[in-house]
């Protein structure tokens, strides 16, 4: 089967998370995604690490390779006449351009989103900032730690009010790329009708208050202000993290039936005093987890899940990454991809989020692309726009 997005092409202007992860997800379901990077310095994430690997006088950021898979790399300096020339011929040829400059600096380098639309009618702008590109603060600079603190996730994550952390991984960048994807996805169907590209824009702070779920209404409709509180649910109980006998297990009663199985099963009254509803036992969460660890206590981690899923409670043991990439059930899913990288050779990544049919293969690409070299594609783009250029 064809992929889904095989006739389009995108021109990636981003560098680091929130603009190369929206294009990798493009390019996960076909689209050609050329991405521009500066001669010598390239996308910045070319430099973040440690980790690197590879060889020692030329070192590759493992960073780099996790946003950039599904792409081809062609150098440019858009400071000079020539870059210029070249990325309006890219635009010209292009369906979808990518950009996360803060805002002006795409203005300055005289490409202003009518310039684009002027060149090419039909192109999807799509604009990722760090707090909008308009308002109070929409010229501010945007990073994920700044927007998860801005934008109330750390006021939400960690043991409580006093231990704000932030998310192990950037989400705010991760959310932006992919609501942008969905945005350009949108766009591009409603070019079919209307023939004309339009712009989409999204923010890391969009991306973080776009993901308050519960936690926002909470607030808006019910003046509350959430805050921290660990590892348990603040409006379902039981649901979060215990301890057993050699380790830890987390456990989600989404409903009173799988409560009264639970706590019948390890000897609780379920419809002990300040036990018997879901609002009750969100009241007093702390004797609830007080009564299930001591009736986890015995149990090895190991029997103690088999036990649950007897029970059909669900429930899950915490995994590190090493025992995430080697459990069976993430491959079945295609969540592992191997490519062939032009220096490392044959290297795992973490692969696409998306199926498509029964395609063990995730993504909608029978193969996928290693993340590419600086300039690794620059003469054949440019090869191809000079058969573009002919062909018109």
């Amino acid at each position: 089967m064809s992929a889904p997005l095989q006739d389009i092409v995108v021109i990636d202007l981003s560098r680091a998370l929130a603009g190369p992860h929206a294009g990798m997800l493009l390019g996960d379901m076909g689209a050609r995604v050329i991405k521009v990077e500066s001669p010598g310095r390239g996308d910045d994430t070319r430099g973040y690490g440690p980790p690197f690997v590879g060889p020692a006088d030329d070192p590759i950021s493992t960073y780099f390779l996790s946003c950039n898979r599904n792409k081809e790399s062609i150098a440019l300096d858009l400071d000079s006449d020539e870059g210029c020339g070249t990325l309006t011929r890219l635009v010209r040829h292009g369906d979808v351009l990518i950009e996360n400059f803060r805002p002006g600096v795409l203005d300055r380098l005289g490409f202003p989103v009518p310039r684009l639309h002027e060149i090419n009618p039909r192109l999807v702008v799509l604009s990722i900032s760090g707090f909008g590109h308009d308002g109070p603060e929409g010229g501010r600079a945007g990073y994920d730690q700044i927007a998860q603190g801005e934008g109330g996730l750390m006021s939400l994550t960690g043991s409580g009010l006093d231990d704000p952390q932030r998310v192990g991984v950037p989400v705010g960048d991760l959310l932006a790329g992919t609501y942008g994807a969905y945005g350009v996805a949108a766009a591009l169907h409603e070019r079919r009708s209307t023939g004309v590209g339009r712009v989409v824009r999204t923010s890391l702070l969009a991306a973080i208050v776009g993901a308050h779920a519960f936690q926002g209404t909470r607030y808006t409709v019910a003046g509350e202000v959430p805050t921290a509180q660990g590892n348990h649910h603040p409006s379902i109980a039981p649901y979060g993290l215990f301890a057993c006998k050699d380790g830890r297990v987390q456990i989600a009663c989404g409903s009173e039936g799988l409560w009264v199985r639970l706590a019948t099963a390890f000897g609780i009254d379920p419809a002990a005093p300040g036990m018997a509803t879901n609002r009750e036992r969100v009241a007093n969460r702390d004797k609830m987890i007080e009564l299930l660890n001591a009736a986890f206590a015995t149990y090895p981690l190991t029997e103690l899940l088999a036990r649950l899923a007897e029970l059909g409670v669900p429930a899950g043991e915490l995994r590190t990454l090493d025992r995430v990439y080697e459990w069976e059930q993430t491959r079945s899913q295609g969540l592992v991809v191997e490519v062939d990288h032009p220096v490392l050779g044959t290297i795992r990544l973490p692969g696409p989020p998306i199926r498509l049919d029964d395609n063990a293969f995730a993504g909608g690409r029978a193969e996928h692309l290693p993340p590419p070299l600086l300039g690794e594609h620059t003469e054949s783009v440019l090869a191809w726009l000079d058969e573009q250029d002919a062909g018109r």
